[in-house]
């Protein structure tokens, strides 16, 4: 068997409460980490000091599409078969890294993303119901069910962004990995769903997601795609109207 190789990538925003302990757990299930500090503008780089990772460091904040995006150009550069994401604030655990990967072997050339939905009862209502919204419109555009579209806890196939066309400006922030799902839909990359546990401590930074301006953001960018496309009937039909089987557990 053909060992792959693969990079974790995290993007970081003042995170300097969790990053160490979250970047040590990762290099314990891979030995490529990328972490991308967003200009932070507490201690998160000197909490890094001495760990074997690459280190991007942005001198203002630019925001989470381009933290993404840099991270992997330069995992592309280390020609991984896949790359994984997960967020620098704890909501993660990389040592839930295998189920991903488990999961790619039934689908090798696909995103695979750690849903945390179906542990309702752990995640903020606002939240949940903001996901659930935003997987409305995600799942119409890219043409299937989605379980979760805002979880940033996925594995990537590489290939994906060698040629892909996607807008990393500021104002894009979540609604890159939105727009990841729906523009690799239109070439046969699909998600396919592992659950994982929601985590949100209580003494846990307030989230960088900010739920009305996000949404609509994401709203906007789904709207814009399905008008370029005649609103994409068969999209409502397959992701709503009759689910095609592709992203279930």
């Amino acid at each position: 068997m053909i060992k792959e190789n693969f990079t974790i990538v995290i993007p970081a925003y003042n995170e300097e409460a969790t990053i160490r302990d979250i970047v040590k757990r990762a290099l314990k299930k891979c030995k490529s980490v990328i972490v991308v500090d967003d200009g932070s503008t507490d201690n998160t780089v000197k909490e890094l000091n001495n760990l074997p990772i690459h280190l991007i460091k942005h001198t203002t904040n630019k925001g989470k599409a381009i933290s993404l995006w840099d991270g992997f150009q330069l995992a592309l550069k280390n020609k991984n078969d896949f790359i994984i994401t997960l967020d620098g604030d704890d909501q993660h655990a990389p040592e839930d890294v295998d189920l991903l990967i488990n999961k790619r072997k039934e689908h090798k050339k696909h995103i695979i993303i750690g849903a945390r939905l179906a542990d309702k009862d752990s995640i903020p209502a606002k939240r949940y119901y903001a996901n659930k919204i935003a997987n409305f419109w995600i799942a119409w555009a890219a043409g299937y069910p989605i379980s979760d579209s805002q979880s940033g806890f996925r594995l990537y196939p590489s290939i994906l962004f060698k040629n892909l066309k996607i807008s990393t400006s500021k104002n894009s922030g979540f609604v890159f990995e939105s727009e990841v799902i729906i523009k690799a839909a239109q070439v046969g990359i699909y998600s396919y769903s592992v659950p994982i546990p929601a985590v949100y401590k209580e003494d846990a930074r307030p989230s960088h997601f900010q739920g009305v301006r996000d949404i609509t953001l994401i709203t906007l960018m789904v709207g814009k795609s399905l008008i370029s496309r005649g609103m994409y009937p068969q999209g409502l039909y397959r992701s709503v109207i009759k689910p095609m089987i592709l992203n279930i557990f």
